[in-house]
């Protein structure tokens, strides 16, 4: 059995994990802070850490700053939050957190990511390295063009993609539906990497004609073609020391297809007209809403470059697939739209209406409609009908509200299910909870009584789903 450490500040909290462990013949330690981890941990080794992420004075994710720096090995550190953000997820994972769970976690959930954690061999001394600070939590918090919203469980999975990915220099394969947000990802490793502070540079390959997506990305010299009166860097001498970002990259022809390659496995460019090589460092993301297997198999993609780009992938879901983010989502952007004035509010009936719209056009066609709510609803807070018009063709799901929480299931149309089961899960566990608060007429008390569990964790779950 295992040597476990368990660092929190919350005492009731310690001691209840301290006591599940321990009902499973592990041998555990506690630490009421992240000075005392420390201390500890250079005096014993142990197998696996719980480590809170906010505690006084040195927070978590500094404590695991500092024992990255300090510890030769490091045993797998499993990070808990009660405060769970896209920031903090992200920032855990790129520090080298095996795992970042967001409180309260059940003791299933303890047993699965304990039974993980103890076959992950430690890390290395070589993985050791110098890191920024920890996390600053406002990042998620404010309302600005680069916030990367999502509660969602689905989500929290992209974030900790990320982390990882922000933790390395390899280059990073995002895939997804057109509008699931595939730049925004993008965005956020770069904005969570060591090269934050060096530029960040986007192409959308689509939208520009192949005879100019050679200029544009390597760049020109003065006279290489008609036109060309003057040097031109092109993206990737731009990007210099940064992120670019080729969007749309199932869409590229296959000569161009061959210079990137050579990019990536060289490290240099060669400018349009030109016979000198300049060399660069960029990190490549590259994005496609296409099956980039499918177009290798078709002949429209190069398989070298797709297995030289499909190093570490991250998956943006579609929309569908992420319910508990759709009311953030929309109060986000109707907040965006409002620039510095007052922002409409979301009635329960639009909060429903938008969760039974099927959104074809993801995050990106969601903003669209919030953006038109904000500009032409004279009332301050929108309604269902308000949506009416934008989302008549949209399928809606049977109402939730006309049947018992033991026959919801059956009511669903049948695509809710035919996805991947944390997420179907997911739209079961929303659908039993509104279920359980319409019958206790929104008592919270009671509610938590009909479903069997804490109020805390109804509490949580309400904040996750959109119902507070």
């Amino acid at each position: 059995m295992a040597r476990l450490l368990i660092v929190d500040d919350d005492d009731a909290f310690r001691e209840t994990l301290a006591e599940t462990l321990e009902g499973l013949g592990h041998t555990v330690d506690q630490a009421a802070s992240g000075d005392a981890a420390l201390e500890g941990m250079l005096r014993q080794r142990y197998d696996a850490v719980f480590l809170d992420h906010r505690m006084p004075g040195m927070d978590g994710l500094q404590t695991l700053a500092a024992l990255q720096a300090r510890l030769p090995r490091l045993p797998p550190v499993i990070v808990l939050t009660a405060y769970a953000s896209g920031a903090n997820t992200i920032d855990a994972m790129r520090l080298g957190a095996f795992d970042h769970l967001a409180k309260p976690i059940g003791r299933d959930a303890v047993i699965e990511v304990l039974a993980r954690a103890l076959r992950q061999e430690t890390a290395s001394p070589d993985t050791v390295r110098q890191l920024a600070h920890g996390a600053d939590d406002s990042r998620d918090g404010n309302d600005d063009e680069n916030t990367l919203v999502g509660p969602s469980q689905a989500m929290r999975e992209v974030h900790k993609r990320i982390g990882l990915a922000a933790a390395s220099h390899v280059p990073v394969l995002v895939l997804g539906e057109t509008g699931t947000g595939k730049d925004m990802v993008a965005r956020a490793l770069h904005r969570h990497s060591d090269r934050a502070h060096a530029p960040f540079v986007a192409i959308n390959c689509a939208a520009i004609p192949p005879e100019l997506l050679e200029s544009e990305l390597f760049g020109h010299v003065r006279g290489a073609f008609t036109g060309a009166t003057g040097d031109r860097p092109g993206c990737f001498r731009a990007a210099d020391g940064g992120v670019l970002l080729l969007d749309e990259i199932g869409d590229m022809a296959l000569p161009v297809q061959a210079k990137i390659l050579r990019v990536l496995q060289a490290g240099e460019v060669t400018p349009l007209g030109s016979h000198r090589t300049v060399k660069v460092d960029v990190r490549v993301v590259a994005a496609t809403h296409h099956d980039l297997a499918a177009a290798v198999r078709a002949g429209r993609f190069r398989e070298d470059l797709y297995y030289r780009l499909d190093v570490l992938s991250i998956r943006v879901p579609p929309l569908r697939e992420r319910l508990a983010d759709i009311v953030p989502l929309a109060e986000h952007f109707l907040r965006l739209a409002a620039g510095h004035g007052v922002p409409k509010a979301l009635s329960a009936d639009a909060a429903q209406a938008l969760l039974q719209y099927r959104w074809p056009g993801n995050v990106r066609e969601l903003r669209n409609r919030m953006e038109r709510c904000q500009a032409l609803v004279r009332h301050p807070v929108i309604s269902a009908a308000d949506l009416q018009g934008d989302l008549a063709h949209g399928s809606a799901p049977t109402d939730a509200h006309a049947v018992g929480a033991e026959g919801a299931a059956s009511a669903l149309p049948a695509d809710w299910f035919d996805t991947e089961l944390p997420v179907a899960v997911e739209r079961l566990e929303r659908l039993l909870i509104e279920q359980a608060l319409q019958r206790a007429q929104g008592n919270r008390a009671e509610a938590a009584r009909r479903l069997g569990i804490h109020r805390q964790l109804l509490y949580r779950k309400l904040s996750q789903y959109g119902l507070e």
